[in-house]
């Protein structure tokens, strides 16, 4: 059968002695320590294949090409029955590998269910392609591609995911401020996968959210490029929520809204070798609309490039909620024109008419910035706007240097945060 084995990645170095030892509301640094260990202790990678799609320890693995069920792979041809078909078979396989040929296959929206009798591996080398009458969508506006309580699933093969989200965009409330706002498809959804490898793919024009994981333990993504253009509206790039143990490594992602989103339950996430332009940043949150109680718990983003993005590292609440955003790493991170390179918004309000103030609020605390560089697109590179009844705490701020795009000096705007410096920081709070 197809078989899984741990990924031992490089435990990072870690500056976890930065928060203030007297300090009640600081994390000592074991749960840190713990999260990075198991992290790569419990993320399973799949054996590749030889190139006749055969495991060497596995001589009863079944190929399913995708063709051999009626998948013409024309671009006008539907073809959804036929990758319909060929999951059926796959599923019911003792282990299997759909393979889905360098043709270019019209897709309507499909779910492919488990839980399957084993492993599957899914070989994307052709191009799926979302079907663009959005009367194919009146079932549910929500998904285009998703695979449902799939265990040891393997997703990769250098194909591409177009979401041919152009006929959605013109339709957005956003776009057009005249129309109604509705749910838009996600592209490509993983919901309640556990042990789940997604890489190398390029994932465009999503009619909305590009990839989400919903729902799923011990995720590893790599090696994806996700592309939309700027104006796309709610085009997030990867979309995070209720997962734990996940990473995310060596992808490019520049779309019209975060190129990574990370909302409530999510827990113990990684994210290594990011380029990120253009987009809305790196965004934990939103969390606590509607007065809703989120949670959200060791993140860690090391290494990562933003380009002209709208921000940098974001962290965005709802005045009203309750709740938690813990134990938060930004490290080694490059800045070119963002135009809020550093920024927590407790008192975020997507709306049209003004929010209203609210005494609670979602807590923020033990949160990392360490080795930031590069240039701000705005007068202010680092702003911490927190709740006067709940402020921002154990926030350290390490080896910071921002200036104008252009030239000149950043500016700082601090309000109800409590902050530790150390090295140089530039700018300060005043």
């Amino acid at each position: 059968m197809i078989s899984f084995v741990a990924s031992h990645g490089t435990v990072l170095k870690e500056p976890l002695g930065l928060f203030d030892d007297d300090s009640s509301y600081v994390d000592d640094g074991g749960t840190f320590r713990d999260f990075i260990i198991k992290q790569n202790e419990d993320v399973l990678t799949l054996k590749s294949f030889d190139n006749l799609g055969h495991n060497s320890r596995s001589p009863s693995l079944k190929t399913v090409n995708v063709n051999d069920y009626g998948a013409k792979g024309d671009g006008k041809t539907d073809d959804t029955q036929a990758f319909y078909k060929a999951w059926q078979v796959a599923c019911s396989s003792s282990a299997a590998v759909i393979v889905v040929p360098q043709k270019n296959y019209l897709l309507k929206p499909i779910t492919f269910s488990g839980p399957c009798k084993s492993n599957i591996a899914v070989q994307i080398s052709g191009t799926l392609e979302a079907s663009g009458n959005p009367s194919d969508y009146s079932k549910d506006r929500t998904h285009w591609l998703m695979f449902d309580n799939v265990h040891k699933l393997s997703v990769k093969g250098g194909g591409t995911i177009d979401g041919n989200g152009n006929i959605w965009w013109k339709n957005s409330c956003k776009t057009n401020k005249k129309l109604p706002c509705k749910d838009a498809p996600t592209a490509l959804t993983f919901h309640k996968c556990n042990n789940l490898v997604v890489e190398d793919l390029t994932i465009k024009n999503g009619q909305q959210i590009h990839v989400s994981f919903q729902d799923s333990v011990n995720v590893k993504v790599s090696s994806l490029t996700v592309t939309a253009p700027e104006n796309s509206p709610n085009t997030d790039g990867i979309h995070v929520t209720n997962t734990q143990n996940i990473q995310i490594s060596s992808s490019v992602i520049g779309t019209g809204d975060d190129c990574i989103s990370i909302v409530s339950g999510s827990r113990n996430l990684l994210a290594t070798n990011i380029t990120c332009g253009p987009g809305h940043g790196i965004s934990i949150g939103s969390l606590g609309a509607e007065e809703s109680k989120e949670f959200v718990s060791g993140v860690t983003v090391n290494g990562a490039k933003f380009s002209g993005t709208t921000n940098g590292v974001r962290i965005k609440t709802w005045q009203g909620g309750s709740g938690s955003a813990n134990r938060i790493q930004f490290q080694n991170i490059q800045m070119d024109n963002v135009t809020n390179p550093i920024i927590i918004d407790q008192n975020y309000c997507d709306q049209a008419t003004p929010c209203t103030k609210q005494q609670s609020a979602v807590q923020i605390r033990n949160v990392l910035y360490q080795n930031i560089k590069g240039t701000s697109a705005s007068d202010v590179g680092v702003q911490f706007d927190c709740s006067k009844n709940f402020p921002c705490q154990g926030i350290v701020l390490q080896n910071i240097n921002l200036q104008l795009e252009g030239g000149g000096k950043a500016k700082a705007s601090c309000n109800n945060v409590k902050l530790t410096y150390k090295g140089d920081v530039d700018p300060h709070c005043p």
